[in-house]
């Protein structure tokens, strides 16, 4: 959960002038000694991510007296507390420490955990789990409280799905993108972050073979042998090395970078710690209270949020009856990985041609019509599994079967025309705002939108769980609800549209 707004867009530094002759060559050093490596940086953190989002679906999904039902319930009453609390200790410590400390301690806390739980606390799961407790529990209290239950039983599985998880909107949204975005002009973002768009889904790629791989290895191993640990320490200890990259590159870069007037402006942070960028709720929910137009980015942001949650848990429910066995579930989800990495790297391709010949107001809607149209084929498949029977048996596949297919294609699709065109045009409708609209506006929708976009499907889900018992009977409302929200969103995207033209207009008008 992004509880913190990202660092406001600098303005371009100040820099000797120079002869036609020699700016070719300061270009050029710029690419190699400050772009590059924050290429790299965020290669290897977008390695671990994958490998770690992988990682915590196995572990919680296929744990004993468990299933996808329990992640509603972990990204409410768990995800969400620990995002509260961890944005009141990273405050803390910014307000004691400076912003490179601040990152290596975050880091480097990230690390030691995911080393040890791979080669410290899993092996010693059934001494740390309490099971005996967790049987009673379940004999005691009514079945709405199963999947509480579960998340205390295997309670170290859930705090690793939790730091995983909070992996990407803490080292990736707030340490990489918060670190870019103070030590690159907007003219070299212009220019580069595309380009960290296409490295993040060559990570995808790789790392999603690389727990292909892990996950072959079993065949190797003896009989009798824990097959699933073996495969998580050598998860892990791919996050622990790709991590020591990380923290090898910040140090480099506070080095030899951030010291080269040539590449950062000394003047810069002082520019940028006059700048306001978060609000608390309060401040938040006024602002968006009086911005139509922000209103309708926030709805595009929280109905990703909720759509996507009520098409993964579904999905997953159904992967871990097709995938029961750990290795297979990791194996699966890295052929996952990698086809969303090239597909997304194909969308990519095309999106620029579709900014440039329909605009941003098509482009916005790709990504709700690509989540209404799979999603009514996966939820029928689902809901009507004897109609399309005779269609699977010619197909030599089981109805459950084609549904995870049909899930798994709808997953990468999302998520293609997400980091392809929704991003893009999430951060471009922000460009034509006022100094302050756009400042207040981008803490307004992280403060409330993205969580209320991650944590509403998941309450929608267990209101419907405690009502009609399970997730299984829940399905046929969950899709009703998808419908609904999709709809929603896509009359925010067509009313934004209208604003969004007439701002850009006014925004080139004024720039002449």
């Amino acid at each position: 959960m992004k509880m913190m707004a990202d660092a406001a867009a600098p303005t371009a530094p100040i820099i000797p002038v120079a002869t036609p002759a020699e700016k070719p060559k300061q270009s050029a050093a710029k690419t190699l000694k400050k772009v590059f490596p924050l290429g790299v940086m965020l290669f290897f953190i977008l390695f671990n991510y994958t490998i770690l989002r992988d990682t915590k679906d196995v572990l919680v999904v296929t744990a004993p007296n468990s299933g996808a039902e329990i992640i509603p319930f972990l990204k409410t009453y768990v995800n969400l507390p620990s995002a509260i609390g961890f944005t009141v200790l990273y405050s803390s410590l910014t307000n004691k420490m400076p912003a490179d400390k601040v990152f290596y301690v975050v880091m480097t806390s990230f690390i030691a955990f995911f080393g040890a739980f791979a080669g410290i606390i899993y092996p010693m799961r059934d001494l740390l789990h309490p099971n005996a407790a967790a049987d009673w529990l379940s004999a005691a209290l009514p079945p709405f409280f199963l999947p509480l239950i579960a998340i205390f039983r295997n309670w170290t599985y859930a705090l690793f799905y939790t730091l995983a998880n909070m992996w990407g909107s803490v080292v990736v949204s707030l340490l990489f993108w918060g670190f870019a975005n103070e030590i690159t002009t907007v003219d070299e973002a212009k220019k580069y972050y595309p380009l960290f768009g296409l490295m993040a889904n060559v990570a995808l790629i790789f790392s999603g073979q690389y727990v292909k791989y892990v996950s072959s290895l079993r065949s190797g191993l003896p009989a009798g042998a824990d097959y699933w640990g073996h495969s998580l320490k050598l998860l892990m200890g791919a996050v622990v090395a790709g991590g020591a990259v990380v923290v090898g590159i910040m140090a480099y870069m506070q080095k030899f970078v951030l010291t080269d007037p040539e590449c950062v402006d000394p003047n810069k942070e002082a520019k940028r710690k006059k700048q306001k960028t978060s609000m608390s709720m309060g401040e938040s929910a006024k602002f968006l209270g009086n911005s139509p137009y922000i209103r309708d980015l926030a709805i595009l942001v929280i109905g990703y949020g909720m759509a996507i949650n009520i098409v993964e848990v579904t999905w997953k429910s159904k992967l871990k009856a097709a995938f029961p066995d750990p290795n297979s579930y990791s194996t699966f989800m890295g052929n996952f990985s990698s086809a969303t990495g090239v597909i997304t790297l194909l969308m990519m391709v095309g999106g620029r041609w579709i900014f440039n010949k329909f605009g941003w107001g098509v482009a916005a809607l790709i990504t709700p019509i690509t989540l209404l149209t799979t999603g009514i084929a996966f939820f029928s498949l689902i809901m009507f599994p004897q109609v399309f029977a005779p269609i699977t048996a010619k197909l030599g596949m089981t109805p459950l079967m084609v549904a995870v297919m049909i899930g798994a294609g709808q997953n990468i699709l999302s998520k293609g025309s997400k980091y392809s065109l929704f991003d893009p045009c999430k951060e471009m409708a922000y460009i034509p705002l006022d100094s302050e609209s756009k400042t207040k506006g981008k803490a307004a929708v992280d403060v409330i939108g993205n969580p209320l976009g991650k944590s509403g499907g998941s309450f929608i889900q267990q209101v419907l769980i405690g009502i009609f018992g399970s997730l299984q009977a829940s399905t046929p409302y969950l899709g009703g609800i998808l419908g609904l929200i999709i709809i929603a969103w896509i009359q925010a995207a067509a009313s934004l549209n209208k604003q969004f033209l007439a701002k850009s207009a006014e925004f080139e008008k004024s720039n002449k």
